[in-house]
């Protein structure tokens, strides 16, 4: 029996998976206990409508989508980062940018969507350079130098839209001066194809933007896992020493992987501003979309394919929280999607408790078998000593 066999019995249970699983469930029970505790009367069916408003209708099923597309993609971005051993908490940053430039080319030279959504990616990208030559060449914490240009990066944005003509809604008719025009008035072409999908959904919000971003997702899962470059990436995420001593060039595979991640970011403002469903704020606020990608990374534990489902997940938590309104009012509704969120920072912890207990599962049914398999013997060589 030994080591090797030890190691080649498997359980049928993903610990990945379940950890989430678990996270997600107690956030929903924290959630209920929460809501029932301000408001008893209307907390079953509040809390009925946060688990299935989603589904009830087309249409809020295709606002799920419409969330979950950029959702992907700053999970993308926060989970290409945690693979490599960085922690790109600057999503939000290079989503800004990302939006910018796609709001840019759409409004001020009048592009169409598949070159906007280009200069998006090449923005994010752009943005993601500085956080990674700092940390490659200087060794300077990541974490600080994505939240300077977070900032940077949203006061850029606002100084440079409210000084280019035909940026502003005031431009094109409108009474509105601190945000974006419409774009669909703007520059139709620039709209992310629906290709019929809002007639079939009967919704505005549907479009093309979930299938780009899943295949992103699935194109970040073949670089990650079967690619040379992929490996040389995980390599330095898991020991940059080791990584360095076997010949990777560890300086370069970290910029290149603040790169891809900033590229994911800013192509996922790309996708919600080509929406033409919302328009850019000049507010003094960092936008929440890549902050979100953090919880969509932890409950996904970085896998690009667990980030789809993931990001569906908190789409769908926001959407059916909006339901629960005026019985609720919205800063609940946030409280119990960031309890659902925080908790899932423990998804790792979970996980580390679940392979605990499946080894200590292994072992025990490994030791009950030798011990079965020895008082097996025992009796074999009692029943020949009889015999003879």
């Amino acid at each position: 029996m030994g080591e090797q066999k030890r190691r080649s019995l498997r359980l049928p249970l993903n610990t990945n998976i379940l950890a989430s699983l678990i996270s997600i469930g107690v956030g929903l029970i924290v959630g209920l206990i929460l809501i029932y505790v301000l408001n008893a009367k209307a907390a079953g069916g509040a809390f009925i409508s946060l688990i299935t408003t989603g589904f009830r209708s087309s249409d809020k099923f295709a606002k799920v989508l419409y969330q979950a597309a950029p959702l992907i993609m700053t999970g993308l971005s926060v989970g290409f980062a945690f693979k490599t051993g960085l922690f790109n908490i600057g999503a939000t940053g290079q989503y800004t940018i990302g939006s910018a430039l796609a709001l840019i080319g759409a409004i001020q030279f009048q592009l169409p969507w598949y070159v906007c959504l280009l200069l998006a990616m090449i923005g994010g990208a752009f943005w993601g350079i500085f956080p990674g030559l700092f940390k490659a060449l200087f060794n300077v914490n990541e974490v600080i130098t994505s939240i300077m240009f977070n900032w940077i990066g949203m006061f850029s944005v606002n100084l440079i839209i409210n000084n280019l003509p035909m940026m502003l809604a005031k431009y094109w008719g409108g009474a509105q001066m601190d945000r974006t025009a419409n774009l669909a008035q703007a520059n139709p072409n620039a709209l992310i194809p629906r290709l019929g999908l809002d007639v079939l959904m009967k919704s505005n919000y549907m479009n093309i933007s979930i299938f780009i971003a899943i295949a992103f997702a699935i194109i970040a899962w073949i670089i990650l896992s079967k690619t040379t470059f992929g490996y040389e990436l995980k390599a330095c995420g898991y020991n940059r020493n080791a990584s360095i001593y076997a010949g990777i060039n560890a300086k370069r595979n970290i910029v290149l992987s603040m790169v891809i991640a900033g590229a994911f970011a800013g192509i996922g403002g790309g996708l919600y501003f080509l929406a033409g469903t919302g328009q850019y704020t000049l507010v003094k606020s960092l936008l929440t979309a890549g902050f979100n990608g953090i919880p969509v990374a932890l409950l996904a534990t970085s896998s690009p394919i667990g980030t789809i489902f993931s990001a569906f997940f908190v789409s769908y938590i926001q959407v059916g929280g909006d339901a629960m309104q005026p019985d609720f009012v919205r800063e609940i509704i946030d409280i119990i999607i960031s309890v659902i969120i925080y908790l899932a920072a423990f998804a790792l912890l979970t996980q580390e408790l679940l392979a605990r207990g499946k080894q200590r599962h292994e072992e025990a049914a490994l030791d009950a078998a030798e011990a079965a398999a020895e008082t097996v013997a025992e009796a074999a060589v009692e029943v020949k000593e009889e015999v003879k």
